[in-house]
């Protein structure tokens, strides 16, 4: 099922499965800014990743002595969610766990996905909570935004801004894990010009510490999009190499991916997050379009 919501400046619209935002529109200047899938690059728009962000050595973890299956990114992108508000310009999903979710996942939850538009602005709001004993979790956006973003510009028309500017730690992969122990400082003090070779070793990822801004723009058009956030400590940017796909993903994460020495056990997790009963958990970021 699709969901739709606007105000005077956007038209954002939702699948109820992964409660994944796939269009999002300039309604005056009739410009998509979200990556509208075509599977000869990548499928997906812009999926939510729980309960884990990346991949899992061997694609699985341990609990309580129990090791369980996990595919990437998790399964929650991929699960019908229930509708549980809609307005003129919000709706909020809902997945809880259920038999199926504890077959991989032995933990009792509730994942909540808000979407606000206010102006030029969509806010998406994370909220975890724990209806057990404990809960163990990662949480990410992976939102892909069209580049070029008008017609008669190019991919490499187009550059990221980073705000602040200052460097920030990289992550640098090995294979699908992070290698940890060789974070080295990107130079994010400055303009990055967008080309294929950027993402030759995957996602660009970067630690990060409170209020962040990524913008997406071009010195030929006044077309930009920007996503913000408060303190989430890592952010991915990526778009699929050798491959000349038309779009830039800038995903904001509570979690990473497993280190290439990660033990397997879910407590032990680089990112991990901790809730204990009764707890709850929320982020948010926001995408900004001019």
């Amino acid at each position: 099922m699709s969901i739709t919501i606007e105000n005077e400046f956007l038209q954002a619209s939702f699948h109820t499965v992964g409660a994944e935002l796939y269009s999002l529109k300039h309604k005056k200047a009739s410009v998509e800014y979200i990556w509208q899938g075509n599977p000869e690059f990548w499928g997906r728009h812009a999926p939510v990743l729980f309960p884990f962000v990346g991949r899992l050595k061997h694609d699985t973890y341990r609990y309580q002595g129990q090791t369980y299956p996990m595919s990437q990114h998790g399964f929650a992108r991929d699960h019908e969610f229930t509708l549980t508000a809609h307005g003129a310009s919000h709706a909020t999903f809902s997945l809880t766990s259920s038999p199926e979710t504890k077959a991989v996942y032995p933990f009792d939850f509730e994942l909540l996905i808000s979407y606000q538009l206010e102006e030029q602005t969509l806010t998406v709001t994370y909220e975890v909570r724990n209806l057990g004993e404990e809960l163990y979790f990662s949480i990410g956006g992976h939102p892909a935004f069209n580049v070029p973003l008008v017609p008669n510009t190019e991919f490499t028309d187009y550059y990221i801004r980073f705000h602040p500017s200052k460097s920030r730690l990289t992550l640098p992969l090995s294979g699908p894990y992070v290698d940890f122990d060789n974070r080295t400082l990107a130079q994010t003090n400055t303009n990055i010009n967008l080309n294929r070779r950027l993402f030759e070793n995957d996602a660009f990822i970067l630690e990060t510490v409170g209020k962040n801004s990524f913008s997406i723009l071009s010195e030929k058009t006044s077309r930009s999009v920007a996503l913000s956030y408060d303190n989430m400590p890592y952010v991915g940017i990526w778009s699929p190499y050798p491959k000349e796909a038309p779009f830039v993903c800038i995903e904001p994460w509570c979690g990473v991916a497993d280190t290439v020495d990660a033990s397997g056990n879910i407590e032990e997790k680089l990112g991990i997050n901790h809730l204990i009963a009764g707890q709850h958990f929320t982020c948010s970021y926001a995408i900004t379009v001019n």
